[in-house]
């Protein structure tokens, strides 16, 4: 080997579920120059066994504890396990010493987050939070568009089918398991209960939708939520927040205002059932309006774009669309995975910045008018 050669991040996969097989394992197997996929984890051992083979990875373990006390060669840890896990597992693995990518969102109360951060200090590692929209190359192109401009006005919009209408569309051909162990559920029930509570303390229990509404403003609302940070900074406030009621405790509808300094955010969420992702920020300024669509992450190869429009000092009205490429977030992060893990470079996504979702999703329910 060369001294020029780089160096190779060993992979460990916690969790072999949708995710994993559809984006990173097949992201990280091409990205063969900078990543090798040693090892597997699942506590499904039929999701094990079809990524295995899938995959050609042989070393697979059904426990992180197992798989931390393996000699299995482990640089970096992508944790792809339910989000009530994330907390326990990023901490586990920390203190092995290995790196972190976490799918979002990071942890599930403020606690969590903090005890994460504890845990990324004391033993020197990246903890890297997959907030792929924010590494979407057109997100910065908006950024350098609105820089200097005085803001009027911003809607965030996330309006999107299923998943299921565009995973069984990935060409992944990925395979859903449930040789779940009994206890496994148990524990997850138990853990979703108590951080409702530890969220929301006496309103936790006080209307049926909350479990749904915390779980959604904590999975699909992470992505924009986290978007709009990026963009716009911390709101001051949530001026108005409401849901919707389908009579089953569940409220896929939201219609949120958010209070800046000098304009408002106007931002509406929803899942519903048409195989349409309509999810994007458009920022309005004096003289122009921008703004960001994104495509679903789980067909490969679909175009993020930024249109641009604005009055030309002649008058004309003029409208501009720009793809900066057609590299999907997933794959844009590696290499910024690897910078952070090897060369030391600073990363936007850590620890104490995914808190501030969690803060905005406790704005949102304290602003609750039903």
């Amino acid at each position: 080997m060369s001294s020029n050669a780089q160096k190779i991040l060993n992979v460990a996969i916690i969790g072999c579920g949708e995710v994993a097989q559809i984006a990173h394992i097949p992201n990280l197997i091409v990205a063969s120059d900078l990543y090798k996929i040693t090892a597997l984890c699942d506590i499904s051992v039929q999701s094990l066994e079809l990524c295995s083979k899938r995959f050609g990875i042989p070393d697979t373990f059904t426990s992180v504890t197992d798989l931390l006390a393996s000699s299995i060669p482990v640089d970096v840890v992508f944790i792809l396990t339910a989000d009530q896990f994330h907390a326990e597992h990023i901490i586990q693995c920390a203190n092995a010493g290995k790196h972190i990518m976490i799918e979002k969102p990071m942890a599930q109360t403020l606690r969590e987050y903090d005890l994460v951060e504890e845990a990324r200090v004391k033993n020197g590692v990246v903890i890297f939070v997959g907030y792929m929209r924010r590494y979407a190359t057109a997100l910065e192109r908006l950024k350098e568009e609105i820089e200097g401009k005085e803001i009027r006005y911003v809607r965030v919009r996330d309006i999107i089918g299923n998943n299921k209408y565009f995973t069984s569309q990935s060409g992944q051909y990925q395979q859903y398991f449930t040789d779940h162990p009994s206890a496994s559920a148990a524990e997850l029930h138990k853990r979703i209960k108590a951080n409702l509570a530890e969220n929301l303390g006496d309103k936790a229990e006080s209307d049926k939708r909350n479990a749904h509404s915390w779980s959604l403003l904590h999975s699909l609302a992470s992505h924009d939520l986290s978007a709009m940070r990026d963009v716009l900074g911390m709101p001051e406030r949530c001026l108005y927040a409401s849901r919707s009621d389908d009579g089953e405790g569940k409220s896929w509808w939201w219609n949120v205002i958010w209070g800046y300094k000098g304009f408002k955010c106007y931002y509406e969420m929803a899942i519903d059932e048409v195989a349409v992702f309509d999810a994007h920020i458009e920022v309005y300024t004096n003289d122009s309006r921008v703004k960001i669509q994104y495509d679903t992450p789980y067909v490969k190869g679909l175009p993020i774009k930024l249109t641009i429009q604005k009055q030309l000092p002649s008058g004309d009205f003029s409208e501009q669309v720009v793809r900066p490429t057609y590299v999907d977030p997933y794959t844009l992060e590696l290499p910024l995975l690897y910078d952070a893990i090897v060369h030391g470079k600073e990363y936007k996504t850590k620890p104490l910045d995914a808190k501030n979702d969690t803060i905005l999703a406790k704005m949102v329910m304290a602003a609750l008018v039903d």
